[in-house]
């Protein structure tokens, strides 16, 4: 199928961008974030539409969206992810999807399937392990011939993670090198912060193979956290990165790339060194840890089987102990929280220690990734800022291909991007052991 967004004889698509799922839990923080790059100095973002099953709601999302404004003249588009035919006409009209529809293993495949079809560049907010890999498996090639860029992941899962340990691997100058990164999350608020059920669903679609055991505990003086281990979409989606990077050393070309941007790109892949990556949960209160850990082994027991993935859904404030509700947090919630991911990275201060037999890592570096609230604050900047780049950098980056936040962006200006909106990379420490 031709590649309908290069073909000289079609006009460009109407729209810079649709929203998909717009009047949803995050999908309507979106639609904010978007509003404040629409139409304003050097922002290459010049009209979007919203779409979904409900007019109604994605009207009343708008005007929720500018309050106290009124809305600003943004076309409201019908479509539902069971229709196909509604899915292609979407694709048909904008460059880029951003697909806010969860969870995304049972509403995200006709999607990614519409998109790849017309030619359509798409970025989802998943942290679903099993629905990206096999959108991988099924689409990659058939992106590549389209020329559709397919990204999952741009949201809070997996970009802090991929952007923070590259920052940290880059901090490894040579002759250093990195053996293993472990990333612990800390989420902190004022008030009590509430999930919503949208998130909740996902997380038990998303549960990784056989029931877990009794997660381990640690105490990582270093950051002053309590810690666990997390089976989590993060590591997946940063192994997917560098194993793309194995095969492709330079990173991917661009479609259209200058001979300086290639250089660019390459010399930004040089300086990464990869490294065993793990992630962990942490928090200052012991209780608040226990607390995820009853939780994560009721995930993991009842989400293994049909029956006790219908209770979990039927009574998920119950079975998630007041974590996750149906109505969400509210906006005063939702100002008052913010994370830190701290990146502790062990290694060697020498390449050459590494064959030696016996040789202890005698190296240690800390970076942080900060930013506000995950799920409505940070996931629709970090969102927001990957389709800013794919509309003004669209020929440095690949033609098509369904891929991981990392190796796409990794090289722009992406880490910059989100510095000026408030998700900030920063070293804390460099020591010798």
């Amino acid at each position: 199928m031709a590649d309908l967004h290069t073909n000289t004889q079609n006009p460009p698509p109407p729209y810079d961008l649709i929203i998909l799922g717009a009047s949803g839990f995050t999908g309507k923080y979106v639609v904010k974030e978007a509003l404040k790059f629409l139409n304003t100095p050097s922002s290459p973002l010049n009209s979007i539409a919203l779409a979904g099953r409900n007019p109604a709601k994605l009207t009343q999302t708008l005007k929720w969206a500018t309050h106290p404004n009124p809305p600003p003249p943004i076309p409201i588009l019908t479509a539902d992810t069971n229709d196909v035919s509604s899915l292609h006409h979407l694709c048909s009209q904008t460059k880029i999807i951003l697909n806010c529809v969860g969870p995304f293993r049972l509403h995200g495949d006709p999607v990614v399937a519409a998109c790849v079809e017309i030619g359509t560049d798409y970025l989802d907010i998943t942290g679903e392990p099993e629905f990206m890999e096999l959108m991988e498996a099924r689409y990659h090639q058939k992106a590549v011939d389209s020329g559709s860029l397919v990204v999952s992941a741009c949201g809070f899962d997996s970009v802090p993670a991929e952007m923070g340990l590259l920052f940290n691997s880059r901090q490894w100058v040579d002759p250093a090198v990195p053996n293993r990164v472990d990333a612990y999350l800390s989420l902190e608020s004022d008030k009590k912060i509430v999930g919503n059920i949208g998130t909740f669903e996902s997380a038990v679609l998303g549960i990784p193979g056989p029931t877990p055991k009794w997660p381990v505990l640690e105490h990582q003086k270093k950051i002053g956290l309590w810690a666990l281990k997390l089976p989590s979409a993060d590591a997946i989606v940063v192994r997917r990165t560098f194993s793309t990077l194995t095969e492709n050393p330079g990173g991917l070309p661009g479609k259209n790339e200058s001979i300086e941007q290639i250089f660019n790109r390459e010399a930004y892949w040089s300086t990464v060194k990869p490294a065993h990556f793990g992630v962990k949960f942490g928090s200052k209160s012991l209780l608040s840890i226990l607390y995820v850990m009853t939780f994560g082994v009721i995930l993991g027991i009842f989400g293994q089987f049909s029956f006790g993935r219908r209770l979990l859904f039927k009574f998920p404030s119950f079975f998630s102990l007041g974590l996750f509700s149906k109505k969400g947090p509210s906006e005063d919630e939702v100002k008052s929280a913010s994370f830190k991911m701290w990146f502790v990275g062990h290694g060697y201060s020498d390449t050459s220690l590494v064959s030696q037999e016996k040789s202890k890592p005698d190296m240690e570096i800390v970076t942080r990734v900060m930013g506000p609230e995950i799920g409505y604050v940070t996931t629709p900047i970090i969102l927001v800022q990957c389709a800013l780049i794919l509309l003004n950098q669209r020929d440095n980056l690949p033609k098509g291909g369904v891929f991981t936040p990392g190796i796409v962006f990794g090289p722009t200006d992406l880490q910059q991007r989100l510095q000026d909106n408030g998700i900030t990379f920063d070293v804390v420490s460099r020591n010798v052991l």
